[in-house]
């Protein structure tokens, strides 16, 4: 069993399709939450993910596009979210107002999937270099053998107290100083395998719309550099 692993695409169509259009067959896509803020096309975004059936859970900027509360969301980031708010349709705000804080998917092994930490599902930062001592604590009392976690934009892959900590990296907004949108593949069975890929995308026509939108210019800037 094959299961496609998105996060972050943070309303960049183009990053998002390019991801799906490189995604090798899959039995079940995934997505760690944040399908909005940041860039100019998040209807397009949320509706993508609702017409391929995708399972998401709700990330840190799904919550405020709802709820319109960025406490503690930098003044660039609060801005987004809050444009976000007001160009969401109705319809799609419902979709984000439903998703859940976190799964427990039980394939052919047992999957957690939180946006940001099973402690902390909304708002907890999990980075690669985490010390083994904290991440133990993370997980701790979690049932499965895969733990998937978003947030951070960045690839991980980290084993701790027989379970698989995995982020796919972000499509729509990298961080790890590479521009390429990011996702991972999991493959489930006999043996736990995941893998990550990086795909270009047409990074200028988005910060177009950005710019277009009367977004902040940074949001478009940073793009180009992965960061």
């Amino acid at each position: 069993m094959k299961i496609g692993l998105v996060a972050d695409p943070h309303s960049n169509l183009a990053a998002f399709k390019a991801v799906l259009d490189d995604m090798p067959r899959v039995d079940q896509i995934i997505c760690v939450g944040d399908l909005v803020g940041y860039a100019a096309e998040p209807n397009e975004v949320v509706t993508l993910a609702r017409s391929k059936r995708i399972k998401v859970v709700m990330g840190n900027h799904d919550y405020a596009a709802v709820t319109r509360d960025v406490r503690g969301f930098n003044p660039i980031a609060a801005q987004a979210a809050l444009w976000t708010a007001d160009n969401l349709s109705e319809e799609n705000l419902k979709f984000l107002s439903n998703l859940p804080t976190h799964l427990k998917l039980t394939l052919k092994q047992k999957l957690y999937v939180v946006h940001g930490s099973p402690r902390d599902p909304i708002n907890e930062y999990v980075f690669p270099d985490y010390p083994n001592q904290e991440l133990a604590k993370i997980v701790e009392g979690v049932d499965a053998e895969v733990v998937v976690l978003g947030h951070t934009h960045v690839p991980m892959k980290r084993m701790i107290m027989g379970k698989l900590i995995v982020n796919p990296g972000s499509v729509g907004q990298p961080r790890d100083r590479d521009p390429r949108a990011s996702y991972g593949v999991l493959k489930l069975g006999e043996e736990i395998e995941v893998s990550y890929r990086r795909v270009g995308y047409d990074i200028e026509d988005t910060a177009k719309k950005i710019k277009a939108a009367g977004l902040p210019e940074e949001l478009a800037a940073r793009l180009f550099f992965g960061w």
